[in-house]
């Protein structure tokens, strides 16, 4: 587990009136030039290759102009840079030379974490270095929306998080890591960490591609109501519906329309938008996959070639 820290230089001047011409002419000419204030931020890291790959919560580095890491046993900190990061994800890859092979953590599987399960959380909480809690999953697979990013698989636990223990990794009993700790609750007792097995599968494109490539199927969706699946003759309120298929889409290519229901993609069932935006996801750019689409009050297939979601 390693400290991070952000540095943001900024120019603000001593008093805003010195911008008023109209007060400089009544009170003289004074030295109103802008002075440089650094801004220092705060996080937590973990070590996941020997040559010096780390990862972290984006927000963590997100806009910053340096970072340094404080590796546990050095008196001197190391100089960072970002590799890739993901902001929907939360997620960024740093890279530091540290001269020789460092230790690193293991991600383990967050699919096989069970609720009940003990979990240990390191970070730097308020900038105490290497505090460790300890607590349980409390859920899997929660939502949760924090400010401009909506989380859909969040692991919850009740091991003590708070700031300054963003980036910093959630473990399993065996030492291996379960999730990235990535938020906390107003709540006493609830903290939320992306789940290894989410990070697991964008970890090739952040270090490769420095961002993660997402499939993209061009289309406006909405969740699938009640009176919407009577109307369509649907027996069950589920799938996904078609507000508008957006010109030159994929979806578009393939035949797809406005109105059409998707209830299944390459076999996997298709209940909310959630799950249509996943599967899409982790498909991938440049992938086919064969679209279930409920029309005219019976099901039909189209083949649909994804592309990479514009920015």
């Amino acid at each position: 587990m390693v400290k991070i820290e952000t540095f943001v230089t900024t120019n603000k001047r001593s008093d805003p009136f010195f911008d008023d011409p109209f007060f400089r002419e009544f009170f003289g000419q004074f030295d109103y030039t802008p002075k440089q204030k650094v801004q220092k931020g705060m996080g937590s890291g973990f070590i996941i290759s020997p040559d010096g790959y780390i990862l972290t919560n984006e927000h963590v580095v997100q806009g910053v102009q340096e970072i340094q890491v404080n590796i546990a046993g050095r008196k001197s900190s190391v100089p960072a840079k970002i590799v890739g990061s993901d902001h929907e994800l939360d997620l960024a890859v740093l890279k530091i030379d540290a001269g020789k092979d460092l230790p690193v953590l293991k991600l383990g599987s967050s699919s096989a974490v069970a609720v009940g399960n003990w979990v240990v959380a390191i970070g730097n909480p308020y900038g105490l270095d290497h505090t460790v809690t300890v607590g349980v999953i409390s859920a899997k697979g929660r939502p949760v929306t924090i400010q401009d990013r909506s989380f859909r698989n969040l692991l919850q636990t009740d091991a003590s998080i708070n700031p300054g223990n963003s980036g910093g990794p959630l473990l399993n009993l065996k030492g291996e890591v379960i999730g990235i700790n990535t938020a906390v609750a107003q709540a006493q007792g609830i903290g939320f960490a992306i789940p290894s097995d989410t990070v697991e599968s964008v970890l090739d494109d952040l270090i490769k591609q420095g961002k993660v490539k997402r499939g993209w199927l061009g289309v406006e969706i909405q969740d699938v109501t009640p009176t919407i699946a009577e109307t369509s003759g649907l027996s069950e309120p589920e799938g996904v519906v078609l507000r508008n298929v957006l010109s030159g889409g994929p979806a578009e290519k393939a035949g797809l329309q406005q109105g059409d229901i998707i209830t299944a993609i390459n076999g996997k069932k298709v209940a909310t938008t959630g799950d249509l935006l996943d599967i899409v996801r982790e498909a991938g750019p440049g992938k086919k996959v064969q679209v279930t689409v409920w029309r005219n009050k019976k099901a039909e297939k189209f083949t649909v070639t994804l592309t990479e979601r514009p920015e």
